[in-house]
């Protein structure tokens, strides 16, 4: 296929609460150095895949509370191409907005979907895999999607089975299964034939509306109403969007169509959910605790992680083991490594508070 045809949505419109108090509905990880490399989680997902699309065609969906930020964190991509929500519907509706954006563009575009907050640290793979996605959906009808080679049964992660076929690069999808118990994750993990689901998609534009005419007609008929990459784009997305469906493009499409293809990958990939995924990859020292301080005394403490704004701040921490230890200018968290998946629920108790909105 032709370069001209290729096209990039980064999909950065969520909150990122399991990451709190770091992230913020103001300030979402996303747009935050999670890992202290010196880029954010957006500009290093748009410094991989500028390396093969053109910054004319790369575009960003987001919140429209987030447009301003992203604007300021991506300046090499035009302004028009950074696309703000009105509501948050899920990833069906932003991946058949910006494909209409696109096809209004390029009718023989094809588009790679990504999220904006994943990890991926061997790039050079990552980059040969999606050259051989753009080539497989340029020329089929097909929708395609990266599956990660799974290196333990994880239960935080939807899994792809696919179909052996000798000799191919690409499979044909047999099931999605969204966050399976451990009993079944572990004979996921044994049977060879599944792959983590990690949200990176990749199709030509004919075959992604085809999908949404089969299996999501009436959200395909709200926003065939709009007039794209003109004045009226705006308030007639602002029209349609309270109308429209909230749900995945996992549950709307993909679970649903015979015309997925998967091609396995190993990515050195994360979609750093959680704080123990950070945990995961972040340097640590001989105790295994993951702190970037210049002042820290620890006594009898291993496998900690601690992340603190004011990295000149002294710390000193005693008898403490696997836990997960956050300071902000407003918010303290100290909870358990294992009780990582509960801090969406305390976010919750926390807005209960009288003044607890200030915190987020």
């Amino acid at each position: 296929m032709s370069k001209s045809d290729r096209y990039c949505v980064i999909m950065a419109g969520g909150i990122g609460s399991r990451f709190w108090p770091m992230s913020t509905q103001k300030f979402p990880k996303q747009f935050q150095d999670i890992l202290g490399t010196g880029r954010t989680m957006i500009q290093q997902t748009y410094d991989r895949i500028s390396k093969v699309i053109p910054k004319e065609h790369i575009f960003v969906i987001t919140n429209k509370e987030y447009v301003a930020l992203s604007h300021q964190q991506l300046p090499e991509i035009p302004e028009e191409n950074i696309v703000g929500e009105p509501l948050m519907k899920n990833t069906a509706a932003c991946n058949l907005y910006m494909a209409n954006k696109i096809a209004e563009i390029n009718p023989d575009a094809t588009m790679i979907v990504l999220p904006a907050d994943h990890l991926i640290l061997k790039e050079d793979v990552f980059l040969e895999k999606v050259e051989l996605a753009f080539d497989v959906a340029s020329k089929h009808d097909y929708l395609v999607t990266l599956g990660i080679t799974p290196t333990r049964p994880d239960t935080g992660y939807g899994y792809i089975q696919f179909v052996e076929k000798k000799g191919s690069e690409y499979f044909k999808v047999k099931t999605f299964t969204e966050k399976p118990i451990l009993e079944i994750a572990q004979s996921f993990l044994e049977s060879g034939d599944f792959l983590w689901n990690a949200g990176i998609f990749v199709w030509n534009v004919k075959s992604i509306h085809h999908a949404f005419d089969m299996y999501l007609p009436e959200m395909m008929q709200h926003f065939m109403a709009c007039e794209y990459n003109s004045e009226k784009e705006n308030s007639c997305i602002e029209t349609i969007y309270p109308k429209v469906q909230k749900i995945s493009i996992d549950n709307g499409i993909l679970e649903k169509a015979k015309n997925v293809y998967v091609i396995p990958s190993d990515l050195g990939w994360s979609d750093l959910g959680t704080w123990t995924s950070v945990y995961e990859n972040t340097e640590k020292d001989e105790d295994g605790n993951a702190v970037k301080l210049k002042h820290l005394l620890a006594y009898n403490s291993k496998g900690n992680i601690i992340r603190l704004k004011n990295s000149n701040k002294a710390v000193i921490i005693d008898g403490l083991e696997n836990y997960i230890v956050v300071d902000t200018d407003k918010a303290l968290l100290i909870c358990p490594r294992d009780n990582d998946q509960l801090i969406k629920d305390y976010v919750l108790d926390l807005k209960s508070f009288k003044k607890g909105e200030k915190f987020m």
